[in-house]
């Protein structure tokens, strides 16, 4: 299930730009923005590709993807041949992700899991490894409006690509991120929405990528800032 759109009002404000050379461009994607255009029809304000195109002025090309839901760093070339080599990076895994997600309840303080997926049922499963790390914690009793409610902050390393992975690696640990209308229900997502005051959106956020330079080799790295909603569920950080 889709979630209302009006968390995503980020979508109509400016984009921030985290890296830019004459052939890359990264961008800080806010919640509920599409990478590029769908079978739905989209404004472009919605549409991720269209509105660095318009910014830069130039055709741009998506290197990969994220979810609508997800927040953070997203990257695109500005010719065909820089995409084809950075989209070889991620094939061939030399491309570190790393990821922020608040999910109910307190989790383990590390754990791997390494459960086949699928993307849609009837088609064959496919190998998934991602690995969590417990970053913080608020107890139950923290939020008045929802005493039961714990929270814990992930850092995730995702080993593989596959179809929803951290979010269904998280809801089969017993331990769903919040605001995940699909797998964490609706009903659940709007009343811990509304008592942490992150409204509808999904806090799952793609914190960095570490990758060669598309030129030299030599390793870069591009991160998103601090998000607001995680920091409004994790004060003490």
């Amino acid at each position: 299930m889709r979630p209302p759109r009006e968390r995503s009002i980020a979508a109509v404000l400016p984009l921030s730009i985290l890296y830019q050379d004459d052939a890359l461009v990264a961008i800080d994607k806010p919640a509920g923005m599409i990478v590029h255009p769908g079978r739905d029809v989209e404004g472009p304000e919605w549409v991720a590709m269209k509105r660095v195109r318009d910014l830069l002025g130039c055709q741009v090309h998506t290197v990969h993807r994220l979810d609508r839901p997800t927040s953070g760093v997203l990257l695109f070339a500005l010719d065909l041949v820089t995409c084809a080599r950075v989209q070889q990076f991620f094939e061939k895994r030399q491309v570190e992700k790393t990821y922020l997600a608040v999910v109910e309840g307190i989790t383990p303080e590390r754990w791997t899991c390494e459960t086949p997926l699928q993307r849609i049922p009837g088609e064959p499963t496919q190998s998934a490894r991602t690995t969590f790390e417990r970053l913080a914690v608020v107890p139950a009793g923290s939020f008045a409006r929802l005493p039961e409610l714990s929270l814990s902050l992930l850092r995730v390393l995702p080993h593989t690509g596959r179809y929803h992975q951290i979010r269904r690696h998280l809801l089969e640990a017993g331990h769903p991120i919040v605001g995940d209308f699909r797998y964490a229900g609706a009903d659940r997502s709007m009343e811990i929405g509304e008592s942490l005051g992150t409204g509808t959106r999904m806090l799952l956020q793609a914190k960095s990528l570490r990758l060669p330079h598309h030129r030299s080799g030599e390793p870069m790295e591009i991160s998103a800032p601090a998000d607001a909603d995680f920091l409004r569920c994790f004060p003490a950080l």
